[in-house]
């Protein structure tokens, strides 16, 4: 198996446990990318673009820095409900409004990565479906006092406390939690 060692342009721990997972090396450089949705009705261009900005921000840093050349990967997460993006929540009430649009019904998660190295750049999408249980308020009201909502896409970890309200998952759960690492490896497999 070949060995990476990346950039990762992201300060997620949850992607840092992915790369560790499939045993890749990296270093983290945190983007300054405004992730403010823009007017993009398309969830695909939507988080492709952001990762593709949070990439060629870390590209400008390390070039800025004169670190060595390795392969920078980015990525960003959009979860979709009735075509409707849901980013990170603001408060407790849009976290609860977004928590119950999910209650009882399936959503998509929207997982883009951009890779970059030297004159190579490649993005590629994965899709998932994801179903949600009834969420009573009291779950709600808990789940929120966690803590585990306020920095998430679509107010929720698939990785952590709601667990317990996934009644189903189709596609990537890598995808899911923020780094879709088949598409990944596919794409540096690519890199020479």
């Amino acid at each position: 198996m070949r060995q990476y060692h990346v950039y990762l342009a992201s300060a997620s721990p949850r992607r840092q446990t992915l790369l560790d997972q499939v045993r890749i090396a990296y270093t983290v450089i945190k983007p300054g990318v405004d992730e403010t949705m823009l007017d993009d009705p398309d969830p695909k261009a939507y988080t492709q673009r952001l990762a593709l900005s949070k990439a060629l921000d870390a590209d400008k840093k390390i070039l800025q820095y004169k670190m060595s050349s390795l392969p920078i990967i980015a990525a960003d997460t959009a979860v979709v409900v009735d075509g409707r993006t849901l980013g990170k929540p603001q408060n407790f009430e849009h976290a609860r409004e977004m928590l119950m649009l999910l209650s009882d019904r399936r959503h998509e998660v929207y997982s883009s990565i951009a890779v970059i190295y030297k004159n190579f750049t490649e993005t590629a999408t994965q899709v998932s479906s994801v179903n949600f249980r009834k969420i009573t308020e009291p779950e709600l009201i808990s789940y929120w006092n966690s803590g585990e909502p306020r920095d998430k896409a679509g107010a929720y970890a698939v990785q952590g406390l709601a667990a317990q309200f996934i009644s189903g998952l189709s596609g990537s759960y890598s995808g899911v939690m923020g780094l879709p690492l088949y598409e990944l490896m596919q794409i540096l497999g690519k890199i020479k």
